[in-house]
Order: structure tokens, then sequence, then C-alpha cells
């Protein structure tokens, strides 16, 4: 039986107030993981009371300020990385848009056991990484790991898979506390899709979860521009960009693990696949976007 309608909710079916997307521990069965995606108009600004967690703000498109800080933010998601700012918990995160255009802004949130100070990172900060290669190849901006933003609990990161290539692959899994070789989080997959050619076509994409004998789930969505898949536990991948139309994520993950780590193991009927890449070239129209 689909589990989709559980764990998908596409653009329009998840809004709080002023948010577009919002995804909270409202969800049943959701606990450490949280994001909020809002749209400001030229003067607009939007807060809340972070509580019991922190916050990654990420510009989708536009140059928000959050907390007094203005981030240059960029275009679109697909015009390369953008500067984040981390907020903490116990504290009030704002995001205004002093314009001259709108701003579509990410508020990637978990909850978090300690308080650490308001951070920035520089989009030229923002390591980048080819994964992958051949029809596999997709570009990982690691703007929110353990090594690069100094945070107590949040991983986040964002994926841009080229049209015609699979990403999120071979599957894998992140939901058991095994030290060393797997850590447990839930993750949040946030779609953008965007055609190959500017303006034509209705850009789509897929994504697909499935789970063990001892904890199913089964998931196969296609998503558009909006739209999000939770990951509660189980194999995940691939994320699928069919040829014409270029796949962008936001991944948003924690657990209740003490350590802030993103340790997977792959599925053994498919991992044998990571052994084929040294003999395959990385797609060369990566990383798309450039770099600042």
């Amino acid at each position: 039986m689909s589990d989709n309608a559980r764990w998908v909710r596409p653009l329009g079916t998840a809004v709080e107030g002023p948010f577009e997307v919002s995804i909270t521990d409202v969800v049943d069965g959701w606990e450490h993981t949280s994001l909020r995606v809002v749209t400001l108009a030229p003067g607009d600004e939007v807060s809340l009371r972070t509580t019991d967690s922190e916050f990654v703000v990420v510009p989708l498109s536009g140059s928000p300020a959050v907390n007094g800080t203005r981030l240059a933010g960029r275009a679109n998601v697909f015009a390369g990385p953008t500067d984040v700012a981390y907020v903490p918990r116990d504290d009030v995160l704002t995001v205004h848009n002093p314009g001259p255009g709108t701003a579509r802004v990410a508020l990637c949130g978990a909850k978090a056991r300690k308080s650490l100070p308001f951070s920035y990172l520089a989009a030229a900060e923002v390591p980048v990484e080819l994964r992958g290669a051949g029809t596999a190849s997709r570009e990982v901006r690691n703007f929110g790991i353990p090594g690069v933003l100094d945070a107590d609990s949040i991983i986040a990161c964002e994926v841009i898979t080229p049209a015609g290539n699979w990403s999120s692959y071979p599957p894998h899994k992140h939901d058991e506390e095994r030290p060393g070789a797997e850590t447990a989080l839930e993750e949040i997959y946030y779609f953008e899709v965007a055609a190959s050619v500017e303006g034509v076509g209705d850009p789509v994409g897929y994504q697909r979860v499935y789970g063990t004998a001892d904890r199913p789930i089964d998931v196969l969505a296609e998503v558009r521009t909006g739209d999000v898949v939770l990951v509660p536990h189980g194999w995940h991948g691939p994320a699928m960009a069919p040829p014409g139309y270029h796949l962008y994520y936001l991944n948003v993950m924690a657990g209740p693990g003490a350590t802030r780590a993103w340790l997977i193991c792959d599925d053994p009927a498919h991992g044998w696949v990571r052994g084929t890449w040294a003999g395959q070239a990385v797609d060369p129209r990566l990383p798309i976007g450039g770099r600042r």
C-alpha cells in the first residue's frame, strides 16, 4: 500500500499562516526537524520564536535580511550557492525583505539541546561537492554540515541533479544509531524543478522511499516546485531528474543521537554501483550556476 498520503506534501497542502510550506512536529510521527518556506514582497517581514529549535535560513531567491544581517542571496536555486544564516534556539528569528524584488526563503529547523551564537556563512565558504559520476552525477552544496557550520543537531545541504540524472543513489538509509556506521536521522526533502530549456514543458521529478521488513514504508512521488517528501526511516533514493528537467532539493536532517553526524549505509542490493564510478567522468554540466 502506498504511503504517499502520509509522507508527501504537495505545494498548497502544508500551509500555515504566511508560510506556503510548513512542516513541524504537528505532523504525526515527525519529531526532530522542521521546514518553513515563505515568499516576502519588498518591505515584508516574518518573525517566529525559535523556542527549542535552531535554524539555518536559506534564501531560495532574492536577498533577505536575517535578524538585521543582509544576505546576498541569489536569483534562484539553480544560479549557484547562497550565503546562509544560523539562528540559535531560545531566540527570535526575523526575516525581512528590503527589496527591490521578492524573496523566497527557507527556514530549516531542528530540535537543539544547546544554544550557540548567531552566525553567518558566505557563499564563497560553502563547499561544493561533485558527487557520483556519469548519470549518477550531482552537485552537493554543503552549507549546513558538521565541519562547515557550527550547530547542535541540524544537518542541511542542497543538491542539484542535472536533467536526465539520478541522485540520492545508491539508495541509502540513516535510521539506526550504530556507532561509527550509521546515525538515526529523519530527513526532509524540499523540491524545485526547472526546464533545461527555459520556459518550456511541465518541470517534474520523482522521489522513491522504501523500507525494510521490520519498518515498512512505500513512497513513489511525482514532485514539482514547492513539494515536500518526508523520510522518517527506510531506504531513500533515487531522486530522479527526467530528461529536460533539472531537479533541486533541500535536505534538512536531525535525530535523537548525541553525535551530529551524517553516517549512512547503502542498500546492499544496489551499493555495488558506487564501484562503477571510478571509470566514468563527472557530468560536464556541473556545477550548475557556478560559484560567486
